[in-house]
């Protein structure tokens, strides 16, 4: 499968299967859709595939520069870097049969907030149920479950969510000195993180956390106006003016690094690309701004008829985040990192986040999910923290989660780096894990485009820089 686009002034060709990118020129863009088919049905006699060439092609270019560029495709094709075939296909079945050990756990260390943010997935950090705190004693037996389903695995990973975690502030000081205490005992490392809406955060808090936390997420949607719109205080004011000069302290405290601001855009921010900048105008450099996931029924939801204006902000986006790395101003945009020199292994190109399988998230009472979005689905609950997994046709199900599983999923370039993509949206809209969030699909598919765009451009500009 071949992807082809024009972005940054670049003719960028991705072959699928492979990975590979390619810049080319404008003979070489116009005639790889012609080559394709013909490799692809197993012709690949050069003189042959010329000649079909010569013949559907409608280039001002001369027969010359045509058949060299014919040559230059097939020697691409010969070493593997377009028309590949796909190579992870027939690894579907072993992948489905494989053991999987849990390696993450989701800890809703509060089922609650202190925030009333309008487009919370977990109704005010309630998950549409009770209000509560997870006790020292279950946390505890949370993390005994983790070490005891881990495998052989060393590295754990632990994130402490809500609602809002600081609500619970000694439980997660107290679960981190445990997990601290399992460690040697059991050779295992655990990476905690947190997630917060800064309203609590103070010195102490955040003395503690850069000692103990491998990654901080910080709950900011941009610009104070788009910001408490959608995240105020219950009572209704906004929550900007309070967090802001927490969260910079927590940056620079940081060196810039092992943290993430991150927003959630919506229907009334389609100029999203000015809260990034916002952000990074503030002193920033890692900032994550993604699209909000609602129903239709929600004012503030993504409309279809949003993605024209949504793309051409993901390719403003890219623009100007080009010109402040010439400046000197650069920043990360969380959906606009791509690796494409190496990537993850086969498994997670297939699969995702694991959720269900190797990711779980564990309420205050101890019962473990797919995932957090899962929390308060009642037909989604695996077990406890005390009887470990009780529902193993879940699990089994999730584990059957993946790009070949997924209709829409086997057509898409993009299906290597979003591994089919979040089970939750999709069960939320169409009822089925195996099924994906559409809208989601296409500003998916935009974001990797413009993160290949930015790749090629900083490897031009590398080599410029060597030249010079």
């Amino acid at each position: 499968m071949i992807h082809q686009y024009t972005s940054g002034g670049y003719h960028i060709v991705l072959d699928v299967n492979s990975g590979s990118v390619h810049v080319v020129d404008d003979i070489v863009y116009q005639i790889i859709p012609l080559m394709e088919p013909l490799v692809n049905e197993g012709i690949k006699d050069p003189a042959t595939v010329k000649a079909a060439v010569l013949h559907l092609a409608k280039l001002s270019a001369s027969q010359e520069e045509i058949c060299e560029a014919v040559d230059e495709v097939l020697d691409l094709a010969a070493a593997g870097q377009l028309f590949t075939p796909d190579q992870y296909e027939n690894e579907i079945r072993a992948f489905q049969n494989r053991q999987t050990v849990v390696k993450a756990l989701c800890l809703h260390i509060a089922h609650d907030c202190n925030l009333a943010c309008r487009y919370c997935f977990a109704g005010e950090g309630e998950y549409h149920g009770d209000r509560a705190l997870m006790s020292l004693e279950t946390g505890k037996k949370a993390l005994d479950f983790l070490v005891k389903n881990s495998g052989d695995r060393v590295n754990l990973e632990v994130d402490f969510f809500g609602g809002e975690p600081l609500m619970n502030w000694e439980t997660v000081k107290g679960l981190v000195e445990y997990g601290r205490s399992l460690e040697q005992k059991h050779r295992k490392k655990f990476r905690f993180t947190l997630t917060t809406n800064g309203v609590l955060l103070n010195d102490q808090i955040l003395e503690f956390a850069n000692k103990e936390m491998a990654n901080i997420v910080l709950s900011i949607d941009g610009r104070k106006e788009v910001h408490d719109r959608m995240r105020p205080f219950r009572g209704g004011q906004g929550s900007y003016d309070l967090i802001l000069p927490k969260f910079q302290k927590v940056a620079e405290s940081r060196g810039q690094e092992r943290y993430y601001v991150r927003g959630t855009f919506t229907h009334y921010n389609l100029d999203f690309s000015r809260d990034v900048l916002h952000l990074a105008d503030l002193g920033f450099r890692q900032i994550s701004v993604e699209p909000v996931v609602a129903g239709p029924e929600d004012d503030y939801a993504i409309k279809e008829a949003d993605l024209p204006r949504l793309k051409e902000e993901y390719d403003r986006l890219a623009a100007e985040m080009l010109q402040r790395r010439k400046e000197g101003r650069g920043f990360r945009f969380f959906h606009f990192m791509i690796d494409l020199s190496g990537g993850p292994c086969v498994f997670k190109r297939l699969s995702g986040c694991g959720s269900g399988t190797e990711y779980l998230a564990v309420t205050p009472w101890g019962d473990l999910y797919p995932c957090h979005q899962f929390v308060g689905k009642e037909e989604f609950r695996m077990g406890n923290v005390e009887e470990g997994i009780l529902r193993e046709d879940i699990r089994d199900k999730f584990r059957g989660c993946h790009v070949y599983a997924k209709d829409k999923c086997r057509k898409c370039f993009a299906r290597f780096y979003c591994s089919g993509g979040c089970a939750a949206n999709a069960y939320n809209f169409h009822g089925d894990i195996n099924d994906a969030y559409d809208i989601g699909c296409e500003l998916e598919r935009k974001r990797v485009e413009c993160a290949i765009m930015l790749k090629v451009a900083e490897e031009f500009s590398d080599r410029k820089d060597e030249r010079a």
